[in-house]
């Protein structure tokens, strides 16, 4: 009876690596399409187009563009049963990542010529290191949901407010949505390590891709305005 329980322990231990490496090939293959696509529009000249249209708009609208596309995504990743509804979310949001990325990058680099390439390492790095903070504790920081759901609302209604022109959003709300964007990693890494269902790996790819292009994306715009001021 024993050995049957160890037994039992390590094909549900296996399962879960499984699971785990599945999450992370579709979080690498969301990053790759979205690098793909992005490198695609600048060397066709198609980023400045899609930049002077989209700037041709309110930016907070832009701003609140992104934090919709991000929730729609992984609103539709977390419900959709079928593989064929997650892999649309996943491919579907890195192409509007891509897209929406475009009129930041431009204006970023017109600000800081090479800020970008920063912005983009300081990302990876600050991935890696909460990414390692939680599996090397096993903490499980399901705790921090709240914290999300409510700074999310907040978030979208300073955005509402900035559009409004009631508020000025400018370094320190990115400050403040890069701690946001990383207790989003330590959350969903969690849940990854955890408690998401083992065949829902292409939905836990999606979600740690949201949660790194928004860290990727108020990371450029604080290091802009930071080195721009």
């Amino acid at each position: 009876m024993f050995s049957d329980t160890l037994d039992r322990l390590g094909d549900k231990t296996q399962g879960r690596d499984a699971f785990i490496t599945k999450a992370y090939q579709h979080l690498l293959l969301a990053i790759g399409a979205f690098l793909a696509l992005e490198t695609y529009l600048f060397s066709s000249g198609l980023a400045y187009r899609i930049a002077a249209a989209l700037t041709g708009v309110s930016w907070l609208l832009v701003l609140g563009a992104f934090v919709l596309v991000a929730y729609m995504a992984s609103s539709v990743a977390a419900r959709a049963e079928s593989k064929g509804a997650q892999y649309g979310a996943l491919f579907g949001f890195s192409i509007a990542e891509a897209i929406i990325f475009c009129p930041l990058i431009v204006m970023a680099e017109m600000r800081v010529p090479g800020v970008t390439k920063t912005a983009g390492i300081a990302t990876a790095v600050g991935f890696v290191g909460l990414t390692a903070i939680a599996f090397q504790t096993r903490k499980d920081f399901s705790f921090l949901g709240g914290f999300l759901r409510w700074g999310g609302l907040v978030a979208i209604g300073m955005i509402v407010a900035g559009v409004m022109g009631w508020l000025s959003l400018g370094m320190w709300f990115s400050a403040g949505m890069l701690l946001y964007a990383g207790a989003a990693v330590l959350y969903q890494t969690s849940n990854i390590i955890h408690h998401y269902p083992d065949d829902r790996y292409v939905s836990a790819g999606l979600e740690l891709f949201s949660s790194i292009m928004l860290m990727a994306w108020y990371m450029l715009r604080f290091l802009t305005s930071f080195y721009s001021d």
